[in-house]
């Protein structure tokens, strides 16, 4: 259904008009009476950034993918969502109803008029397409209908990608997305987007798996697509992205909008408790805080003999038909009895490969890794059994680490069955021990990975790395993937264990805040070398290295005033 309506012939100016509307937009699925969004009343303008923010599972992106037809065919969406589009000679612009709209209504809205950008830009390209293929195919989809040369398409490819930034712009173009890095395949899937020009972006969690430098360059070149006089829908549950780009804020909860404002207002006089909690749970690199206690016991612990000793670590991949990889680069560290050390740095610094020789997952090609007084570097599988029995790693995603044929219980006491010589009801007995430790029901150990949220499959993530009462624990990225109330939550929990069981801990983490947070002492990797380390609040209030003053520069503060002036001043 197109309204009859010209938008030229109102009073108001195009630039002041939405472009964008959705009016008591609801989404149920299956016969559910429960809606996963209801009521849902939005406008997106030309040159603004609407960030619709809330915790996983509170409609988010159920509204913005249903108001755009996205949604499986189980999805019933009703409401109205009125895109406008230019008329066919120039003269103002008439609007489209998206919601009950024919397949090639939405089709031509779709990539014409609304670009979107995933989270996940590895699962969002075609990985046996080159990055020129798909943004040709999208233009020959939505752009000229009568047909456009091989060479100005060639062209065309060419600059959507300077225009986001990418080096190499024939390097990129002919690569497939596994060969980028994800930081480039994010701004290659923007170029994507951009490939029709539309009036509206809808970037739903763009920068979520981004480091704070890469995630800086994403959210400068959204900022430069408003001032092209796009509108953009900003999905995301980072309040610091939210301060430091958005020009209206819609807080969503349980499928509902329960405030809304311009973004000073919501972050200076929150009206509703739950957006009051919401930022509050943000950790904030600006406000430095001391726990006296746990930081003391950790100097303490650490003149005892450490639990990790890696001394000249060098690791080189090597791949036939391919230049070596030189991923780690004369790496030295301790970790002590009961400390927390944060390892920080960009993706490809070498943060992960280094978490994976204290396993012996990744092999080392020269110096020493010893682990619990064992050298793991050239290890056999037997001499490594006592380093994993005393190691428990906790990943990034936990939906992809928990088995989702296993049932909770099932997945927690693995470790158990492989390392422990117990009977079936001492083991049922300890994995009621864990999840009460990890303040979760018992009852949940009859559950499977698909009923739990996000927080409490990584808290069961936890729980199995501790199975076995470890001497260390891995946490690679343990919060990256959690909205920021659910991350206060787990962050709470690892510090209370780690307290309680004084096990020494690698905290590998991209987001400086977070570490800020649980570490005493830190370490900044650039390119495989350490750059700096020492006391968390040292490094990160007082950097020596131009390297770590980036990193902490490139770090949103929730606080939009703090954002405007940081950028004034060019930092």
């Amino acid at each position: 259904m197109v309204a009859g309506q010209q938008a030229g012939a109102s009073g108001e100016s195009d630039s002041d008009q939405p472009v964008l509307r959705l009016r008591d937009l609801s989404v149920h699925f299956g016969g559910s009476a429960v809606a996963a969004s209801e009521g849902i009343d939005l406008d997106l303008t030309p040159g603004r950034v609407l960030a619709l923010v809330g915790e996983s599972g509170s409609g988010k992106s159920v509204t913005a993918l249903g108001s755009l037809g996205l949604l499986p065919t189980t999805a019933r969406v009703s409401g109205s969502a009125l895109l406008s589009r230019p008329g066919d000679k120039g003269g103002g612009t008439s609007e489209v109803e998206l919601v009950g709209a024919a397949r090639p209504v939405l089709d031509d809205a779709r990539g014409r008029l609304v670009g979107t950008i995933f989270q996940e830009p590895a699962s969002a390209l075609d990985p046996l397409l080159t990055i020129r293929a798909q943004i040709s195919e999208a233009i020959r989809a939505h752009g000229d209908r009568h047909g456009i040369s091989r060479s100005r398409l060639r062209e065309r490819v060419g600059e959507l990608l300077t225009r986001v930034g990418l080096p190499e712009v024939e390097r990129i173009a002919a690569s497939y997305p596994h060969q980028l890095s994800g930081g480039q395949q994010q701004r290659a899937c923007i170029a994507l987007a951009l490939a029709c020009d539309p009036p509206v972006i809808v970037a739903d969690e763009p920068t979520t798996a981004l480091d704070v430098t890469v995630q800086a360059g994403i959210l400068d070149l959204l900022r430069a697509l408003t001032r092209d006089g796009m509108a953009v829908l900003l999905i995301t549950h980072d309040m610091g992205v939210v301060a430091d780009i958005a020009d209206e804020v819609a807080v969503m909860r349980r499928g509902h909008i329960v405030e809304r404002g311009g973004v000073d207002e919501i972050f200076s006089r929150p009206s509703h408790p739950y957006t009051r909690e919401l930022l509050g749970a943000v950790p904030r690199l600006d406000a430095l805080r001391e726990a006296p206690a746990r930081r003391e016991s950790e100097q303490t612990g650490r003149q005892a003999s450490a639990v990790v000793e890696v001394t000249d670590l060098d690791v080189v991949y090597r791949a036939r038909g391919r230049r070596p990889v030189h991923a780690v680069r004369g790496v030295s560290l301790t970790i002590a009895p009961g400390e927390v050390l944060g390892l920080v740095g960009e993706s490809g610094s070498g943060k992960s490969t280094i978490a994976g020789t204290l396993t012996g997952m990744v092999p080392v090609t020269s110096g020493s890794v010893r682990v619990d007084g064992v050298e793991v570097a050239g290890a056999s599988r037997r001499a490594l059994l006592p380093v994993r029995r005393q190691t428990g790693v906790v990943y990034q995603n936990p939906a992809s680490a928990l088995n989702p044929r296993r049932t909770v219980g099932a997945s927690i006491a693995e470790p158990l069955m492989l390392h422990a010589e117990m009977e079936s009801a001492q083991r049922r007995a300890r994995v009621r021990e864990l999840l009460e430790q990890v303040r979760l029901p018992v009852s949940m150990a009859e559950r499977y990975p698909h009923e739990m949220s996000g927080g409490q499959r990584q808290r069961v993530a936890i729980a199995r790395a501790l199975a076995l009462r470890p001497r260390l624990v891995i946490a690679d990225e343990p919060t990256s993937a959690l909205d920021v109330s659910v991350q206060a939550v787990v962050l709470d929990l690892l510090a209370s264990l780690q307290s309680e069981l004084e096990f020494a801990c690698l905290f590998v983490s991209h987001d400086l805040a977070v570490v800020e947070q649980v570490a005493a002492r830190t370490v900044v990797l650039s390119q495989g070398r350490v750059v700096e380390e020492g006391p968390t609040d040292q490094v990160l209030a007082h950097p020596r290295e131009d390297y770590t003053r980036r990193l902490v520069a490139a770090v949103p503060v929730p606080d939009p005033r703090v954002q405007r002036s940081r950028r004034a001043a060019g930092v």
